[in-house]
């Protein structure tokens, strides 16, 4: 039996990740604090979320989540945010346009500020110093001072989210994401690579259609959707005192909801179905997330399904399988047949960053494209063999040129990975190499879609 759920019942459980503040008296005034202040997203934009995701589950949608691997107060401006946002718009007009698929937009943006950790203390130079865990908690800096976690951090988290969620729907809403500037969310350093190429012959072909639309009278301004897009927020239920703050009864339905993100997901590390996190997420309505590793067997995931989705409603829950390459599809195939033969409804999605990260030859924690590649590969065949739908990816970009995945056009090596290393955490794609992951999706949607008698229109017209 599941006991009463409350915003707080967490605390009653075994707890992962999560760290121990020196001061709880200024731990308290936090959350008081934070209770008081507004949403950051609300209710019916979740239930939208869910509903669009209940699309996916059917088989008529696609999900694209990616951005950061932890957001950074140091680096927060207008522009990284701007150019995030139009790679991961770059990357679904690609699915939408080649791959013929409505795509469900999910950033990992406002209020991805905390990361779980392997180990609870790092040495370097011969000191040893807790753990980096994210902007929320502590600091980057390899110093004693900054690496005590700081509940104050939680405010600050708050207000660089409702700064970008403000900006995020300015973009989104106020026609920045029109179908007639396709060609402007190309970012400088892509324009002149063999992807940025292929992306602009697919920008012509776009404009064509919209020409051909406008003289048929569909227009941006006859039809709302070419001028803005729906794009939602994410992150990993990860600090609970947070989360639970932002946890507020919903005045139309009763329903709890955490309005700090329309998705929350949980990670691998803290997905224990009689730990805190999932006991805290699955009182909440928002649509969920949860990772998958290739330890969990089909009897824990579907435990875990059923604590999390108890009504068996689609859109509810999506399972995001992070395997590696090598083992995604051995892995995956007994989960999706146990899923599948249980009759729940769940969204599969691939992260395939996190199971193939590796140490260079020159000492930089990276990424091979062709490995992430190879993964979103392996995912597609999985679900082709057994016969369920490969619902979406999930995966960690920047707008910024960095070098941090090695591969792809631009043929990154070990050697340039010191050029433009940036990231506070983990290795991020960058444009080009988004763009390649995108070309690919839309490769594997068409094939899938040929495959069932279901030719794609972009198809149809070469």
């Amino acid at each position: 039996m599941t006991g009463k759920w409350k915003p707080d019942s967490w605390r009653e459980k075994p707890a992962k990740q999560l760290p121990t503040y020196e001061n709880p008296k200024t731990l308290s005034e936090v959350e008081k604090t934070l209770r008081g202040m507004p949403p950051l997203v609300f209710a019916g934009e979740a239930r939208n979320l869910k509903a669009q995701l209940g699309d996916v589950c059917a088989g008529q949608a696609f999900v694209l989540q990616g951005g950061d691997c932890a957001e950074s107060f140091a680096e927060f401006g207008a522009d990284k945010i701007r150019d995030t946002l139009r790679v991961i718009l770059q990357m679904s007009v690609v699915l939408t346009f080649a791959g013929s698929v409505p795509v469900v937009k999910i950033g990992r943006m406002a209020g991805q500020f905390a990361k779980p950790r392997s180990e609870d203390f790092e040495t370097k130079d011969g000191q040893t110093l807790p753990s980096y865990r994210g902007d929320s908690i502590n600091a980057l800096p390899f110093t004693a001072e900054s690496r005590i976690p700081d509940p104050m951090r939680m405010l600050q988290s708050y207000h660089q989210a409702s700064a970008t969620l403000n900006l995020l729907r300015a973009f989104t809403k106020g026609g920045y994401a029109d179908l007639n500037r396709v060609h402007r969310w190309n970012l400088d350093f892509v324009k002149d690579s063999p992807l940025g190429e292929r992306y602009e012959d697919l920008a012509r072909r776009i404009d064509e259609a919209m020409a051909f639309m406008a003289a048929c009278g569909v227009t941006s301004e006859t039809v709302p959707t070419i001028r803005e897009t729906d794009f939602f927020t994410s992150h990993e239920a990860l600090l609970l005192p947070y989360e639970e703050a932002m946890t507020r009864v919903d005045s139309l339905t009763g329903d709890w909801y955490d309005t700090s993100a329309h998705f929350l997901w949980i990670g691998a590390r803290t997905n224990q179905d009689d730990h805190a996190q999932v006991e805290y997420v699955r009182g909440i309505k928002n649509p969920l997330g949860l990772k998958i590793q290739p330890s969990m067997t089909s009897d824990e995931l579907i435990r875990l399904i059923d604590k999390l989705n108890p009504g068996n409603e689609a859109g509810r829950l999506t399972l995001i399988s992070r395997m590696g390459h090598g083992k995604v599809e051995e892995a995956l195939k007994p989960l999706l047949k146990a899923v599948q033969s249980e009759g729940r409804q769940v969204v599969w999605s691939c992260d395939p960053m996190h199971g193939n990260t590796i140490k260079s030859s020159t000492g930089y924690k990276t990424r091979k494209l062709e490995h992430v590649l190879a993964e979103v590969k392996g995912f597609f065949a999985a679900h082709a063999e057994i016969g369920t739908h490969p619902g979406g990816v999930h995966f960690e970009l920047t707008g910024q040129n960095v070098t941090e995945c090695v591969g792809g056009a631009e043929n990154i090596t070990d050697l340039n990975l010191s050029e433009r290393y940036h990231t506070a955490c983990d290795p991020r794609l960058n444009a080009n190499q988004a763009l390649e992951l995108a070309f690919l999706l839309a490769e594997e949607l068409r094939a899938m879609r040929g495959a069932k008698g279901t030719p794609s229109v972009a198809a149809a017209a070469e």
